[in-house]
């Protein structure tokens, strides 16, 4: 659906403008996830980057209320899913930050290094599902 697709993204560019225009946070998951987890310094509790990270799975869940299911498909194998999850989180240290980060917060600052960042990623993302496709191991 391209209208819920928009949507969803002006929402996505809203919450990030609002949290970096009021309290000068960057939107990037990656970053937020860290400071909900206290991997990155912090001197006390940050309700801000707890309340967007718990945010993300109450919406889907909200969303999923409201619109009724999505269809998903995982890798049948928990060893897959585990491996792929902590090459992710390599990447976003290895490349100081998520696409979230660098795609939607970075590029809207006209950052230089989240240009490169989002255009790796989006290159990578194309070359895999059109291999993925002529592999035949997508669906």
């Amino acid at each position: 659906m391209p209208l819920q697709g928009f949507l969803g993204g002006i929402m996505i560019g809203v919450a990030a403008a609002i949290m970096l225009v009021a309290i000068g946070k960057i939107a990037g998951v990656s970053g937020l996830l860290a400071q909900t987890l206290a991997l990155t310094p912090s001197k006390s509790f940050n309700v801000i980057a707890t309340s967007f990270i718990l945010g993300i799975p109450l919406g889907a869940l909200l969303a999923q209320y409201f619109c009724g299911p999505v269809n998903s498909f995982y890798p049948s194998s928990f060893i897959t899913l585990i491996v792929a999850g902590l090459l992710v989180g390599f990447g976003s240290r290895l490349g100081s930050g998520c696409t979230s980060g660098h795609g939607v917060c970075g590029l809207s600052r006209l950052s230089l290094r989240s240009l490169s960042a989002t255009c790796v990623f989006m290159s990578v993302a194309m070359a895999t599902v059109a291999v993925m496709k002529h592999s035949g191991l997508s669906q």
